[in-house]
């Protein structure tokens, strides 16, 4: 099923730096990344909160400084209606108009999740506190959420988040283009007509990869993993050879009538540039 009637656009991921030296590594990356022309950049938040404080500074530091418009991620495990409350009341009036959503990973030790339990009730409360002010993302996963008990459970889980008032959806990354069109087939199917962005993960380190696909469900197919782990320790050809893979993903994607790319840029430009320049995606002032 095409989205073509939605315009491509691209937007990019960062998470909050540790270090003083990140920081100002992150504002050269996101530099960088200004010639894909991002819709906007977005900026992950810790199990828990555990990084809130900064989160919010990148996302306002962004927000005042890059000329792009700067979008949180905002969990509702461990957080209460008045936190939630506070820290949107704080964006709007930095003018932030984009969150995403999401449930968040219980932090260990954690048993009770607080006021919230899942990803619609944070979407329910945004709408019902601040109406039609923030544009809502909300995640989806083509390959299935690693703790679903079924894939119709975790279907139903993605249909109870755009009913409560998701505006789009940005998917787990993958590297099985018929994992997104079956998704998407799915969700036309069940009369579900929002956005569904693929979310894209650039391979430049095989062990980091498969540590993170083994955690979140992500599958890395037999012909991509194999190659990779034939490669062993030649970063310079895991590049190559990923670049090759996920540029080819995402043409097919595009192709397909995807509606747009999310890059999980591991606050890094290069890879994701690499990508974009491939698909003919970088522009220039001559451009």
């Amino acid at each position: 099923m095409s989205q073509s009637r939605w315009l491509q656009t691209l937007s990019c991921e960062f998470f909050p730096p540790i270090t003083t030296e990140g920081v100002i590594k992150l504002q050269a990356v996101r530099e960088q990344l200004l010639a894909m022309r991002p819709a906007y950049f977005s900026v992950t938040y810790g199990a828990g909160g555990s990084t809130r404080d900064r989160t919010v500074e990148v996302v306002l530091d962004t927000q005042a400084h890059s000329g792009v418009p700067a979008a949180p991620h905002l969990t509702c495990i461990a957080s209460t209606q008045d936190s939630v409350r506070d820290l949107l009341n704080h964006y709007r009036i930095h003018g932030i108009r984009r969150i995403v959503a999401l449930r968040g990973d219980m932090p260990s030790g954690m048993r009770d999740p607080s006021e919230f339990r899942y990803a619609n009730e944070l979407v329910s409360f945004i709408r019902a506190e601040f109406g039609d002010q923030f544009h809502i993302e909300v995640a989806a996963y083509p390959e299935y959420h690693p703790q679903a008990p079924s894939p119709e459970q975790d279907f139903a889980n993605f249909k109870r988040k755009v009913e409560a008032g998701a505006d789009s959806a940005i998917t787990q990354y993958f590297y099985n283009p018929d994992a997104y069109f079956r998704f998407v087939d799915q969700c036309a199917k069940a009369g579900i007509a929002i956005p569904i962005v693929p979310g894209i993960m650039p391979i430049t380190n095989f062990v980091q990869l498969a540590r993170f696909s083994d955690t979140c469900g992500a599958e890395i197919p037999r012909w991509v993993r194999k190659p990779l782990e034939s490669l062993g320790e030649d970063r310079a050809a895991i590049r190559a050879f990923g670049l090759d893979v996920v540029s080819n993903l995402c043409q097919r994607l595009l192709d397909g009538g995807a509606p747009g790319l999310h890059f999980y840029t591991m606050n890094l430009a290069g890879p994701t540039l690499a990508i974009a320049e491939r698909l003919g995606l970088i522009w220039t002032q001559t451009s």
